[in-house]
């Protein structure tokens, strides 16, 4: 069922250089969806615009038929859509076991533990967590969220090859078995080949 749609989206700076051109596409809960392209080419903005982060120069981005901007972004943001960000944009004076038990009423620990952090890890101040963890709470606080939509911005960038297979793992697990939507954006070639639909934004445009 598709639960997200882009509509003729143009996004451009200063009304000069054009980022996006046109795009329309649609995304279907159940199916895990990669937008490949390089560094640059506007693969993090489309996603901030799939996530109400900002608005399209022209167009409309839909959730489930309807404008996200109708009831508002910051609406969209708390209910529609979880991030995981490539700056992990955690609460820096809070724990791994705060941060994840912000977005969900579940018990915080057994997906922290899932991902590879220990009890002792989960109650420590994040600031003290290596980069790599701290990417792993932004995976937990997201996958732990009632969302329908996940936002992924090079979520494995910072990980080892077995930690981003085991990610990816439990991405394609929300897709297929809790029927969310996850996009993931990235340059990773590899990462792209597990998703079910593949995406390449090259120009402003967005290819299959």
């Amino acid at each position: 069922m598709s639960v997200l749609n882009v509509c003729n989206v143009t996004y451009s700076y200063d009304k000069s250089k054009m980022v996006l051109k046109k795009i329309s596409v649609e995304f279907e809960t159940g199916k895990i969806y990669a937008i490949l392209g390089s560094s640059g080419c506007g693969k993090t903005t489309l996603l901030s615009l799939l996530g109400g982060l900002d608005s399209p120069s022209d167009g409309q981005v839909l959730f489930q038929g309807e404008d996200i901007e109708k009831k508002g972004l910051a609406w969209h943001r708390k209910n529609n859509v979880s991030f995981i960000f490539q700056g992990y944009n955690l609460i820096d004076y809070m724990t791994p076991a705060e941060n994840v038990a912000l977005t969900s009423k579940l018990p915080p620990l057994p997906i922290l533990e899932r991902l590879g952090l220990t009890k002792e890890e989960a109650g420590r101040n994040v600031l003290k967590l290596s980069g790599g963890q701290q990417q792993r709470v932004a995976i937990a606080r997201a996958l732990a969220s009632d969302a329908s939509i996940i936002l992924a911005d090079e979520p494995t960038g910072n990980l080892d090859e077995d930690t981003a297979a085991e990610i990816m793992k439990i991405l394609k697990e929300c897709a297929h078995e809790l029927n969310k939507c996850v996009i993931v954006v990235t340059h990773s070639n590899d990462l792209a080949k597990q998703a079910d639909m593949v995406f390449r934004l090259k120009k402003g445009e967005l290819l299959r």
